[in-house]
Protein backbone atom coordinates (compact mmCIF):
# COMPACT_ATOMS: atom_id res chain seq x y z
CA UNK A 1 0.00 0.00 0.00
CA UNK A 2 0.92 3.27 -0.37
CA UNK A 3 1.11 6.28 1.66
CA UNK A 4 -0.61 10.21 1.00
CA UNK A 5 1.48 12.42 3.70
CA UNK A 6 0.70 16.38 3.91
CA UNK A 7 3.36 16.51 5.87
CA UNK A 8 6.12 15.28 8.41
CA UNK A 9 7.74 16.75 10.88
CA UNK A 10 9.59 16.96 14.35
CA UNK A 11 7.42 18.75 17.17
CA UNK A 12 6.36 18.83 20.34
CA UNK A 13 3.05 17.11 21.07
CA UNK A 14 0.73 20.70 22.23
CA UNK A 15 -2.27 19.44 23.49
CA UNK A 16 -3.66 16.58 25.77
CA UNK A 17 -1.97 14.31 28.24
CA UNK A 18 1.64 14.16 26.09
CA UNK A 19 1.41 17.98 25.60
CA UNK A 20 5.08 18.92 26.01
CA UNK A 21 6.70 15.86 24.32
CA UNK A 22 9.09 15.07 21.22
CA UNK A 23 7.57 14.09 18.64
CA UNK A 24 7.74 12.76 14.52
CA UNK A 25 4.09 14.27 13.62
CA UNK A 26 2.57 12.28 10.60
CA UNK A 27 -0.08 14.61 8.88
CA UNK A 28 -1.87 11.96 6.34
CA UNK A 29 -3.46 13.79 3.51
CA UNK A 30 -7.54 12.95 3.60
CA UNK A 31 -10.94 13.16 5.85
CA UNK A 32 -14.06 11.12 5.89
CA UNK A 33 -15.92 14.63 7.45
CA UNK A 34 -14.36 17.00 5.58
CA UNK A 35 -13.10 17.45 2.22
CA UNK A 36 -10.30 20.04 3.22
CA UNK A 37 -11.85 22.74 0.51
CA UNK A 38 -13.04 25.76 1.78
CA UNK A 39 -16.37 25.61 -0.98
CA UNK A 40 -17.47 22.32 0.84
CA UNK A 41 -16.78 23.67 4.73
CA UNK A 42 -20.81 24.64 5.06
CA UNK A 43 -22.19 21.07 4.07
CA UNK A 44 -19.06 19.28 6.25
CA UNK A 45 -19.72 17.11 9.53
CA UNK A 46 -16.98 18.91 10.95
CA UNK A 47 -17.10 22.71 10.03
CA UNK A 48 -14.38 23.91 12.45
CA UNK A 49 -11.45 21.92 11.14
CA UNK A 50 -8.23 24.48 11.29
CA UNK A 51 -5.86 22.47 9.93
CA UNK A 52 -4.94 22.04 6.09
CA UNK A 53 -4.80 18.13 5.33
CA UNK A 54 -5.06 18.66 1.15
CA UNK A 55 -2.06 17.41 -0.73
CA UNK A 56 1.17 16.63 -0.42
CA UNK A 57 2.40 19.97 -0.09
CA UNK A 58 3.65 20.37 3.36
CA UNK A 59 7.07 20.13 4.65
CA UNK A 60 8.22 16.57 4.73
CA UNK A 61 5.00 15.41 2.53
CA UNK A 62 4.93 13.19 -0.72
CA UNK A 63 3.61 10.01 -1.74
CA UNK A 64 5.45 7.17 -0.08
CA UNK A 65 4.82 3.99 -2.39
CA UNK A 66 5.24 1.73 1.10
CA UNK A 67 5.35 1.30 4.56
CA UNK A 68 9.41 0.84 4.51
CA UNK A 69 10.13 4.28 2.78
CA UNK A 70 7.41 6.00 4.83
CA UNK A 71 9.00 4.28 7.92
CA UNK A 72 12.56 5.24 6.58
CA UNK A 73 11.11 9.17 6.66
CA UNK A 74 9.92 8.86 9.72
CA UNK A 75 13.14 7.54 11.48
CA UNK A 76 15.25 10.38 9.11
CA UNK A 77 12.77 13.45 10.63
CA UNK A 78 12.88 12.38 14.27
CA UNK A 79 17.32 12.21 14.04
CA UNK A 80 20.05 10.02 15.70
CA UNK A 81 18.64 9.95 19.20
CA UNK A 82 17.83 6.76 19.58
CA UNK A 83 15.65 6.79 22.81
CA UNK A 84 12.01 7.66 23.45
CA UNK A 85 11.23 7.66 19.99
CA UNK A 86 7.84 8.87 19.22
CA UNK A 87 5.13 9.31 16.31
CA UNK A 88 1.93 10.64 16.15
CA UNK A 89 -0.12 9.63 12.94
CA UNK A 90 -2.89 12.19 12.50
CA UNK A 91 -4.88 14.02 9.41
CA UNK A 92 -7.24 14.37 8.36
CA UNK A 93 -7.91 11.24 9.80
CA UNK A 94 -4.95 8.85 10.27
CA UNK A 95 -7.35 5.57 10.40
CA UNK A 96 -7.91 5.81 6.38
CA UNK A 97 -4.30 5.13 5.70
CA UNK A 98 -3.01 3.69 8.84
CA UNK A 99 -2.47 0.15 8.57
CA UNK A 100 -0.58 -3.21 9.84
CA UNK A 101 2.51 -3.27 7.54
CA UNK A 102 2.81 0.74 8.80
CA UNK A 103 2.55 -0.34 12.44
CA UNK A 104 4.81 -2.85 12.19
CA UNK A 105 7.73 -0.86 9.78
CA UNK A 106 7.42 1.93 12.54
CA UNK A 107 8.04 -0.04 15.22
CA UNK A 108 10.82 -1.48 13.66
CA UNK A 109 13.23 1.68 13.80
CA UNK A 110 12.08 2.09 17.73
CA UNK A 111 8.86 4.01 17.40
CA UNK A 112 6.24 4.44 20.11
CA UNK A 113 2.88 4.93 18.09
CA UNK A 114 0.07 7.31 18.69
CA UNK A 115 -2.94 8.09 16.94
CA UNK A 116 -5.26 11.78 17.01
CA UNK A 117 -8.67 9.90 15.25
CA UNK A 118 -12.32 11.76 14.66
CA UNK A 119 -13.24 7.89 16.15
CA UNK A 120 -15.38 6.98 13.49
CA UNK A 121 -13.57 4.13 12.12
CA UNK A 122 -11.91 1.48 14.76
CA UNK A 123 -7.84 1.14 14.66
CA UNK A 124 -5.44 -1.48 13.43
CA UNK A 125 -3.72 -3.62 16.40
CA UNK A 126 -0.45 -2.08 17.89
CA UNK A 127 -1.01 1.73 18.55
CA UNK A 128 0.30 2.54 22.45
CA UNK A 129 -1.78 6.07 22.69
CA UNK A 130 -4.96 6.08 21.64
CA UNK A 131 -6.46 9.88 21.53
CA UNK A 132 -10.10 10.04 20.06
CA UNK A 133 -11.43 13.29 19.39
CA UNK A 134 -15.55 13.16 18.27
CA UNK A 135 -17.50 15.41 16.39
CA UNK A 136 -21.06 16.51 16.23
CA UNK A 137 -23.23 14.36 13.15
CA UNK A 138 -20.76 12.04 13.09
CA UNK A 139 -20.93 8.07 14.18
CA UNK A 140 -18.58 7.27 17.53
CA UNK A 141 -17.42 4.16 16.69
CA UNK A 142 -14.27 4.16 18.94
CA UNK A 143 -15.37 4.32 22.30
CA UNK A 144 -12.34 3.10 24.11
CA UNK A 145 -8.78 4.04 24.21
CA UNK A 146 -6.10 6.62 26.26
CA UNK A 147 -7.48 9.89 25.74
CA UNK A 148 -11.04 11.28 24.68
CA UNK A 149 -10.44 15.19 23.84
CA UNK A 150 -13.61 17.14 23.16
CA UNK A 151 -13.48 20.20 21.52
CA UNK A 152 -15.57 22.56 23.04
CA UNK A 153 -18.75 23.81 22.53
CA UNK A 154 -19.69 22.21 19.37
CA UNK A 155 -23.23 22.39 18.23
CA UNK A 156 -25.50 19.67 19.51
CA UNK A 157 -22.02 17.82 21.30
CA UNK A 158 -21.55 18.22 25.02
CA UNK A 159 -19.95 16.56 27.57
CA UNK A 160 -22.88 14.68 29.20
CA UNK A 161 -23.96 13.58 25.33
CA UNK A 162 -21.19 10.98 25.81
CA UNK A 163 -21.93 8.25 28.34
CA UNK A 164 -20.74 5.54 26.99
CA UNK A 165 -17.35 5.62 26.58
CA UNK A 166 -14.15 4.61 28.28
CA UNK A 167 -11.30 6.42 28.38
CA UNK A 168 -7.82 6.65 31.05
CA UNK A 169 -8.34 10.70 30.55
CA UNK A 170 -10.96 13.01 29.53
CA UNK A 171 -9.78 16.72 27.99
CA UNK A 172 -11.86 19.38 26.72
CA UNK A 173 -10.21 21.65 24.66
CA UNK A 174 -11.19 25.32 23.44
CA UNK A 175 -12.54 25.47 19.83
CA UNK A 176 -9.91 27.98 18.18
CA UNK A 177 -11.24 31.19 16.57
CA UNK A 178 -12.47 34.48 17.13
CA UNK A 179 -14.24 33.45 20.85
CA UNK A 180 -11.61 31.68 21.84
CA UNK A 181 -11.13 33.62 24.83
CA UNK A 182 -14.89 32.83 25.99
CA UNK A 183 -14.71 29.23 25.22
CA UNK A 184 -11.63 28.91 27.66
CA UNK A 185 -13.39 30.79 30.15
CA UNK A 186 -16.51 28.19 29.39
CA UNK A 187 -13.98 24.97 29.77
CA UNK A 188 -12.07 25.90 32.52
CA UNK A 189 -15.51 26.71 34.51
CA UNK A 190 -16.84 23.31 33.18
CA UNK A 191 -13.39 21.70 34.13
CA UNK A 192 -13.50 23.37 37.98
CA UNK A 193 -17.55 21.48 38.30
CA UNK A 194 -16.72 18.57 36.91
CA UNK A 195 -12.80 17.59 37.94
CA UNK A 196 -12.65 14.76 35.98
CA UNK A 197 -12.58 16.48 33.17
CA UNK A 198 -9.15 18.68 32.29
CA UNK A 199 -8.39 21.08 30.06
CA UNK A 200 -6.38 21.21 26.78
CA UNK A 201 -4.93 23.88 25.08
CA UNK A 202 -2.99 24.51 22.29
CA UNK A 203 0.24 24.93 23.54
CA UNK A 204 2.33 24.51 20.20
CA UNK A 205 0.84 27.43 18.92
CA UNK A 206 1.54 29.72 22.19
CA UNK A 207 4.93 29.30 21.36
CA UNK A 208 4.93 28.89 17.57
CA UNK A 209 5.55 25.88 16.80
CA UNK A 210 3.75 23.76 13.87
Amino acid sequence: MSYIVKELFKTLQGEGAQAGRAAVFCRFSGCNLWSGREEDRHKALCQFCDTDFVGTDGYGGGKFQDAASLAGAIAATWGKIERNRYVVFTGGEPLLQLDAALIGAVRAVGFAIAIETNGTMEPPKGIDWICVSPKAGAPLELRSGSELKLVYPQVDLFPDDLPDVHFDQYFLQPMDGPDRARNTAAVTEFCLQNPHWRLSLQTHKMIGMP
